[in-house]
């Protein structure tokens, strides 16, 4: 086990190094603030380990434990303001860290597709964005009511890229999103989606159609490979072939695993897009952090349960 604050100086000297190296400096008006960027990174990236349970829980935990480190700890609700104001610069740690990884350089990377609810669909009323959210299908949920998100995972378990949409959403446009995004990269919250990858995607049945797969090759250089749907046998995919390729995607359920019950993604009940943005951005890259702290302690790349005393 690590102890709580070995992993602390590490994160903070890896975001600082971001901040200081990937980050151009902004001058503001007015005096200083009470935490750095690095500081304000670091913190919006702890904050998104399960044992807290909620922002809340995570403010009590600085407050008790963490003043030493951030003696001008602002109140929650600022504190929370910062999270969302610099969430651009958590979306650029992430692919800092893909990067650093050598993410986008795998020679494949699994798709899949996970619901996340964030309201019970049977409530009245529309709830809290309703323009963003709608009812969708998960196998894990059943009928649920939230966004529908798609990640890619390299062989290694990293996080190269994620983009959502409503729950409703098919696997198909997610996929087209998060190739058109890598394709052709844009600042800000749509810089999640990562960058183009070298090797091929392997996706599950719901990516199959040989008209898609013609088509994301063409227009952005991207190569998916899916089984096609079990009706479909003329395209000579045996029971041996599948389960292969079912075990190499296997990586991604770990992945999607991680994120519901390590970093907290299972509780999510956003009421803005911009929390949700950041606490998004946060998670993954959270998650790539523990992965290049495993790595760099000698560590099995996933091992995040005794990762830290927390």
């Amino acid at each position: 086990m690590v102890i709580t604050d070995t992993f602390l100086i590490a994160l903070y000297y890896l975001v600082d190094e971001f901040c200081k190296t990937a980050l151009k400096p902004k001058r503001m008006r007015g005096p200083d603030g009470s935490l750095c960027l690095s500081e304000i990174v670091a913190l919006a990236l702890l904050s998104q380990w399960q044992c807290f349970g909620s922002e809340r829980g995570f403010y009590r935990y600085a407050q008790v434990h963490l003043r030493s480190c951030f003696p001008q700890l602002p109140h929650r609700s600022r504190l929370n303001r910062l999270f969302r104001t610099h969430r651009y610069a958590l979306t650029g740690f992430f692919g800092y860290l893909t990067d650093i990884l050598d993410g986008s350089h795998a020679p494949w990377q699994a798709t899949d597709s996970l619901g996340v609810a964030v309201r019970n669909r049977k409530r009245r009323g529309d709830g809290w964005m309703p323009e963003y959210v709608d009812i969708g299908w998960s196998n894990n949920l059943g009928w649920y009511e939230g966004f529908h998100l798609l990640a890619a995972v390299s062989r290694g378990g990293v996080i190269t890229g994620v983009v959502f949409g409503p729950a409703s959403a098919n696997d198909h446009p997610l996929a087209e999103t998060l190739f058109a995004l890598r394709a052709c990269p844009q600042p800000g919250d749509f810089a999640l989606a990562g960058r183009i990858a070298g090797g091929v995607y392997l996706g599950d049945s719901g990516f199959a159609g040989m008209t898609s797969h013609s088509h994301w090759k063409r227009v952005y250089g991207a190569a998916m490979v899916a089984p096609p749907q079990r009706e479909q046998h003329q395209r000579g995919w045996t029971p041996e072939a599948r389960r292969e390729h079912a075990g190499r995607r296997q990586i991604v359920e770990t992945a999607f695993a991680k994120l519901l019950d390590v970093f907290r993604l299972r509780h999510e009940r956003p009421h803005k897009l911009t929390g949700w943005l950041t606490r998004l951005a946060a998670k993954v890259g959270l998650y790539n952090f523990c992965i290049w702290l495993n790595r760099q302690l000698g560590r099995p790349s996933l091992r995040f349960a005794d990762l830290t005393a927390i």
